[in-house]
């Protein structure tokens, strides 16, 4: 079984474009660049993951319904072993080559993407609706240094989810208060989204 290819682009760009920590509301400049194919390539994830020179693109979808966030823990079987038994509300993951042989190229293929990952992780009928709300970078973890997480909204209305693959463990909607109480237990770019909705409610 050939190793899974993940979409990267080169950590220099960010820093070209305006380097940053924690959660970046300002999205206008960096959303073209990072995903414009001439900045962008596939990378075998194993080298990926040690390699602080590449950015891997992460869409992260806080998914929300009557002002609670969907939250779970990654169990044993999360791709990424350095945050097994972490808390999150984020669901998303790699973009793959894969991706680009069934959407396109480009900026065209990254929402269709995103559709695909969603659907992999969580089981609900129709589309999940996002829109794209700040851009995730953490370079105070070994994790973080060779991920970008794009944070997207999704609000459900009468809309149920289930989880969609067994490393997605305790699914529940919780409210801000019960996440607030949680929030040591979950990953980094969880809490710093959790803080982020936290204080802009009307988000």
């Amino acid at each position: 079984m050939s190793e899974e290819l993940v979409l990267t682009f080169p950590r220099p760009l960010l820093d070209e474009i305006g380097a940053f920590q924690g959660l970046q509301t300002d999205i206008g400049a960096y959303i073209p660049r990072i995903l414009e194919a001439q900045n962008t390539r596939y990378v075998p994830r194993s080298a990926a993951e040690n390699d602080p020179s590449l950015k891997q693109i992460i869409p992260y979808v806080l998914v929300r319904k009557a002002g609670a966030l969907l939250h779970y823990v990654r169990g044993k079987g999360s791709g990424e072993k350095r945050l097994v038994a972490k808390g999150s509300i984020g669901i998303g993951g790699h973009i793959n080559h894969r991706d680009e042989d069934l959407f396109g190229t480009g900026l065209d293929f990254y929402d269709q993407a995103v559709q695909r990952e969603l659907h992999e992780e969580l089981r609900m009928d129709g589309l999940f609706r996002t829109r794209v709300i700040g851009l995730i970078n953490d370079d105070s973890t070994p994790v973080g240094q060779v991920h970008l997480g794009i944070v997207h909204l999704c609000d459900l209305g009468d809309d149920n989810v289930s989880r969609g693959e067994p490393c997605i463990t305790d699914l529940r909607f919780l409210t801000l208060a019960d996440l607030q109480s949680r929030r040591e237990q979950m990953e980094t770019w969880s809490q710093l989204c959790l803080d982020f909705v936290a204080a802009r409610r009307g988000l």
